[in-house]
């Protein structure tokens, strides 16, 4: 029998679903067998294969922080140029990232470095247009969220989102401010989002098709 994560609740179906790591989740009423459960897996084996393989060929592999390898910035690829002559600190010139030896701190410091100074702009654009006020910002890297709002209006926005389209970091920043107005995602919430920016829909799309390929630093 496959492996997969079980998730149960009071949901009347079985249903599946391969996630962007290549893991089978099954979500099942809360009574259901486990007999019943892998009965339903075996009679779906064929999907289930099919969309594992496809998974796994999209995860993206680790990068080696190599000469003439490509990182992401702003929804484009550029190469990683190593140099001895050049300086120990990642600098990016428009064109191509150089370092005389880069590494996975190296890229997450100037990653987090430049999302803030083009986020934060543009976070206290749209608060400001829209009336609404937060309190702090954190800037983190997260393996699960993009973006979260809390109960007294604390803002968090993942660092790795420099990586992706500015519309799509525009989209993440109006999410989050949306749930100032309201604490959930109804149909208010999401008119809400939509008042403020009306193309949302192909952002949210790229991040769900792309986002696991922000997240592999």
């Amino acid at each position: 029998m496959m492996e997969y994560q079980l998730i149960r609740s009071k949901r009347k179906t079985l249903s599946l679903q391969v996630n962007n790591q290549a893991e089978l989740i099954v979500r099942a009423p809360n009574q259901l067998s486990i007999e019943k459960i892998e009965q339903f897996l075996v009679e779906k084996s064929s999907w289930i294969d099919k969309k594992l393989t496809t998974a796994t060929k999209k995860i993206p592999k680790k990068p080696h922080y190599q000469n003439n390898e490509n990182f992401l910035y702003l929804g484009n690829n550029y190469p990683l140029i190593i140099n001895s002559e050049f300086s120990a600190e990642l600098n990016f010139d428009g064109v191509k990232f150089k370092s005389k030896q880069a590494n996975q701190a190296q890229f997450l410091t100037w990653y987090k470095n430049a999302f803030r100074e083009i986020a934060l702009p543009r976070l206290a654009y749209y608060a400001k247009t829209h009336k609404l006020n937060y309190q702090q910002v954190r800037l983190k890297s997260q393996k699960t969220l993009w973006g979260s709002c809390s109960g007294v209006n604390n803002i968090n926005l993942n660092y790795l989102l420099i990586q992706a389209p500015i519309s799509v970091i525009d989209y993440v920043i109006v999410h989050e401010l949306a749930h100032i107005k309201h604490k959930n995602h109804s149909k208010d919430f999401w008119g809400f989002v939509a008042q403020m920016l009306p193309n949302y829909k192909a952002s949210k799309r790229w991040l769900q098709d792309n986002g696991h390929q922000l997240k592999n630093l």
